[in-house]
């Protein structure tokens, strides 16, 4: 479940990722991330750029990425000084 084999699926996961760690780097709440990333997948849906399958793993990884504060360590170890509390998620 955590692995595509569709190119576009694996593309469309790192741009949501991207965007994502660079809207925290500039302090975006996580309900701004969320809000992103909806409508980056509902985008996926409206145009069918993706089969089926490859839309529900995509939109379940982004959800569990999301909502995991590990996803946004920096490579030096900070957990952007404390930018994710648990209280705002």
């Amino acid at each position: 479940m955590t692995s595509f084999e569709n190119p576009k699926a694996i593309r469309h996961f790192q741009s949501i990722c991207d965007t994502c760690q660079d809207m925290v780097t500039r302090f975006h709440a996580p309900s701004d991330l969320k809000l992103f990333s909806d409508g980056y997948l509902q985008a996926l849906r409206n145009c069918n750029a993706l089969e089926r399958r490859d839309q529900e793993k995509l939109e379940k990884l982004i959800e569990r990425w999301i909502i995991d504060p590990s996803s946004f360590i920096s490579p030096e170890g900070d957990e952007n000084k404390g930018f994710f509390d648990k209280k705002n998620f």
